[in-house]
């Protein structure tokens, strides 16, 4: 049944792009050509992150008859980032959806790659300045807000919190200082009284929290932007036996299980599938832009037609009660991992 919900959502918009293409065309005009390839490129490859990800991305690729490549580096680089992605153009890919671990770094990749005929959509984080026609990515204002609010909702509107962070990724910058931000605007009797670059290491997580803990024994929560350094944060907190309430975004095997067990209080977590699903449809879409008119300015101005700024896929708020929807290992059974 999801299958074929999923070929009528693929049939609509092949029927819809083709019914308003400036020159009559036919649906058939999106499928893929022998070989066509798209490419999704990410910073620390390892990451279980980016496995819903790249099937939503294979799946709506295989609708359209395309071929897929998972590519990258395993480090937390951004010089080995940029030389795998410039690895991945020598490729002639079609389209390459892209997680940028820094926005300006990667302007000139960007805009050299769609200058050789390359599309990119960035996911998860952006490279705003750069030419890319799409972002694809949870609202991370949204995400802020909600982390506030439950926040003040479990320890009240006086307590002392604290924020991991991640200087440098865009999604997981906006997400700390959005939610202090919040926090100063709507509830200013909140006492900011840690905030430590743990840069997605859960060892440096680890003792980032063990010194908050210390330093300040009323903190009440901590706001971490994503799953690894919370790893960490939750080893300090278990041993010093604090009551500290940590919320974080994203999921790791080891945070879902301690949100099973009543560690963590709970992960706002991007769809992680809807995010690769459309960003390829947004990808592909760039590359086939000729099928269609949208009724503005790109033949003078001379951009992609294909532009959608910024599409929101969506958090799920994953709690003790949903967590099992959130296993990596089923929801993987079956499935091809390459």
């Amino acid at each position: 049944m999801k299958s074929q919900k999923l070929n009528g959502l693929i049939a609509s918009i092949a029927i819809a792009t083709a019914s308003v293409a400036a020159v009559p065309a036919s649906a058939e005009g999106i499928q893929c050509e022998p070989g066509e390839t798209y490419i999704m490129n990410v910073m620390v490859s390892g990451h279980p992150y980016w496995v819903p990800v790249y099937q939503g991305f294979k799946q709506a690729a295989a609708a359209f008859g395309c071929e897929t490549v998972f590519s990258g580096t395993p480090d937390y680089d951004i010089t080995k980032q940029i030389a795998s992605f410039d690895q991945d153009l020598v490729k002639s890919p079609a389209g390459i959806l892209l997680h940028p671990m820094q926005s300006d770094p990667f302007i000139e990749p960007i805009n050299r790659a769609i200058d050789s005929g390359t599309q990119i959509v960035t996911f998860a984080a952006d490279s705003p300045k750069s030419n890319r026609t799409s972002y694809i990515t949870s609202d991370n204002l949204a995400e802020a807000k909600f982390a506030a609010e439950e926040i003040v909702k479990q320890v009240g509107d006086s307590a002392e919190y604290a924020v991991l962070e991640n200087p440098g990724q865009s999604n997981h910058d906006l997400r700390v200082t959005a939610l202090i931000a919040y926090m100063e605007q709507h509830f200013p009797n909140m006492t900011l009284v840690g905030r430590q670059a743990t840069n997605q290491d859960s060892n440096a997580a680890y003792r980032a929290t063990a010194s908050i803990i210390q330093a300040n024994p009323n903190v009440a929560a901590m706001w971490i932007p994503e799953a690894g350094s919370a790893e960490g944060a939750v080893a300090a907190k278990l041993e010093a036996n604090s009551g500290l309430l940590i919320m974080h975004a994203d999921v790791t095997p080891t945070t879902l299980e301690h949100i099973k067990a009543g560690n963590i209080h709970m992960s706002l977590n991007p769809n992680q599938g809807v995010q690769g699903f459309m960003g390829f449809m947004a990808v592909h879409l760039a590359n086939r832009s000729e099928i269609f008119d949208p009724f503005n300015d790109w033949e003078t101005s001379g951009f992609n037609p294909v532009q959608v700024p910024f599409m929101d896929n969506g958090f799920a708020v994953i709690t003790k009660d949903n967590a099992d929807n959130f296993d990596l290992n089923v929801y993987m059974e079956g499935r091809d991992p390459s």
